[in-house]
């Protein structure tokens, strides 16, 4: 099902549904721990990477829960690099969601920020335990209703959710939170024989929207400084990098696997590398919950959200008046030729990704 599809669905179906069903009653968390739930997570990959810590703190509290996802068809993949689920379904695909909702849970978390029709279908489980943000009308669907920012971190956002179950924000998120699957790292393994492991950074071209795009020429221009340098660089990517990767690295000493990897396979070159540099995407996020240092291009979207954190991490940002201007996933379309990113010079960018590597003593620099 098209994104445009779903999204039409929620103004229609979505926001009809939750003025329409009747509030649930109130519900209490089973004693002992809730022994089934279920998370929906529509929407990116970047929004399922900062689900990904707050999973791992359930199955903490809960040793023994049953732990399922509801995702799309763009995001469920991520989630099989979370170890502490049993059953991720796609909620995009009529099937599957029909057996989500056939399905019995003690608790069904709903961690879409704005839309509604996730809310909807969260009531139409008929879960005992009802958690969701209360950002909008879909609030009086759930009888744990809980508050939403857009300036706090993604990741502890998300935290916010696990509160009724006695579950805090942590000062910091332990990394890695994600974990590579052992058939990803091998196949990777091969494809980057050449190369030494923490020996190359990967490089990510691509990004949801043009306005997060920084296009062909810059990338490269900072492939072959790195390249002229002796330091070695992976493109990575989907199919709708691939031409785009290999623009970048045509005449270089370097590698584009842009389209030749799934995405478990794409998180496990990063994985092998010394660093990324990504503009704002889920790809970033997955280098982050990976543990790996990044360099980022911040533009549009939310740095105080959705940047990296801490030494391992550096984000470059012009700061523009005009920026950010996303909001709930929504970015204008911009007047201003995207400025915010197209203002950042490879020169920046090279600078940040030797730092970067100094910083961590890195034995490629």
């Amino acid at each position: 099902m098209k994104i445009t599809l779903l999204k039409k669905l929620d103004q229609l179906l979505g926001a009809f549904l939750v003025r329409f069903l009747a509030a649930p009653p109130a519900g209490t968390i089973p004693l002992g721990g809730p022994l089934s739930i279920l998370l929906i997570r529509p929407g990116g990959i970047g929004d399922a990477v900062h689900l990904i810590p707050a999973i791992n703190s359930i199955r903490e509290k809960f040793p023994d829960a049953a732990i399922d996802l509801l995702a799309e068809k763009r995001n469920a993949a991520i989630f099989g690099l979370c170890r502490e689920i049993r059953t991720t379904r796609r909620y995009d695909v009529p099937g599957e969601l029909v057996a989500a909702m056939r399905s019995s849970y003690d608790v069904v978390i709903d961690s879409e920020q704005w839309h509604r029709l996730s809310a909807a279908v969260a009531r139409l489980i008929g879960a005992p335990v009802l958690v969701g943000f209360a950002t909008n009308e879909r609030s009086r669907l759930f009888n744990y209703p809980v508050p939403y920012s857009q300036d706090d971190y993604e990741a502890a956002s998300f935290y916010r959710l696990l509160q009724p179950f006695g579950i805090d924000t942590p000062a910091d998120v332990v990394f890695p939170w994600l974990s590579v699957p052992a058939a990803a790292a091998d196949k990777v393994a091969g494809l980057l024989s050449g190369l030494e492991a923490n020996r190359f950074v990967a490089v990510f071209p691509g990004a949801s929207i043009p306005e997060r795009r920084w296009g062909m020429d810059r990338f490269r221009t900072l492939a072959r400084r790195l390249s002229e340098r002796s330091i070695p660089v992976v493109v990575i990517g989907g199919r709708e990098d691939a031409a785009e990767g290999d623009g970048i690295v045509q005449g270089l000493p370097a590698i584009s696997l842009a389209g030749k990897t799934s995405l478990l396979e794409t998180a496990a070159v990063i994985d092998r590398g010394a660093l990324l540099v990504s503009g704002d995407s889920g790809v970033l996020h997955i280098g982050v919950g990976l543990g790996k240092a990044t360099v980022s291009l911040f533009g549009s979207g939310i740095a105080a959200k959705w940047a990296p954190r801490g030494d391992n991490h550096v984000v470059v940002n012009k700061g523009l008046s005009c920026s950010p201007c996303t909001r709930f996933g929504y970015t204008p379309t911009c007047l201003n030729r995207a400025k915010c990113i197209a203002e950042i010079s490879p020169d920046e960018v090279y600078s940040a990704v030797i730092s970067c590597l100094a910083r961590k003593n890195s034995l490629i620099v």
